[in-house]
């Protein structure tokens, strides 16, 4: 029941997170309406998973929010491979090539790469999404029995993702529309300060909890 309960409240606020992405965007094409919904609120998801770690180390008293890492990181998971699936089929259209960003050009007659870095950007994401798969996969309670301490080990990766999928995100929020993008520019997306304020707290906040803890391990060795 406390599962049930859990997996409830936290699939409640993936729907409210998407639902405020999707109503902020009215005048972008529906369909990079819903994928970056999808993408934003997933990123969010992984933003309040990867804070309650170093939130607890700084004020030991919230422990009991603990568990809630679990949850918000399956849905962050669930919602990441919806994004990344509505982009393979809506944008890249099931071609490995256009996902990397070429596109046939009528002018040249041929396959020409069109938004420089486009690729990149999407096989860092990609490279997220199977390590958030791999997470996925041992968030079990018997994989963590089974795993043992290694489970912490490997979920520490976490860490990669997020910053994996900062770098992914980053690259469509300041790189990918710019006045040499040869569709029309859509206007700077509001989410783009934001996004900075919260790949800062999170550096900071592991930062904080680093620093704590080395000075609270130095002080029993004294």
């Amino acid at each position: 029941m406390q599962n049930l309960l859990r997996h409830t409240s936290v699939a409640v606020l993936s729907g409210l997170l998407f639902w405020l992405f999707w109503i902020s965007r009215p005048t972008w094409s529906w369909d990079m309406r819903l994928w970056k919904a999808f993408g934003d609120a997933s990123f969010l998801l992984l933003f309040f998973t990867l804070i309650i770690g170093p939130l607890v180390r700084i004020w030991p008293p919230i422990a009991k929010i603990m568990p809630w890492r679990k949850y918000l990181g399956i849905w962050f998971g669930l919602i990441a491979i919806i994004h990344g699936f509505l982009v393979w089929d809506g944008w890249a259209r099931w071609d490995i090539l256009r996902l990397l960003g070429y596109e046939f050009v009528p002018q040249l007659g041929r396959v020409a790469r069109m938004e420089p870095g486009f690729g990149l950007s999407n096989i860092i994401g990609l490279i997220a999404l199977v390590l958030t798969f791999v997470l996925m996969a041992t968030s079990t309670d018997w994989a963590l029995k089974y795993l043992g301490k290694s489970w912490k080990w490997l979920h520490y990766s976490a860490h990669i993702i997020f910053y994996l999928s900062a770098i992914h995100a980053a690259y469509f929020l300041y790189m990918h529309y710019t006045v040499s993008f040869h569709k029309n520019v859509p206007p700077p997306d509001w989410f783009r300060i934001p996004f900075l304020i919260l790949v800062g707290i999170v550096f900071l906040l592991q930062w904080i909890a680093f620093v704590k803890t080395v000075r609270s391990r130095r002080t029993k060795i004294k």
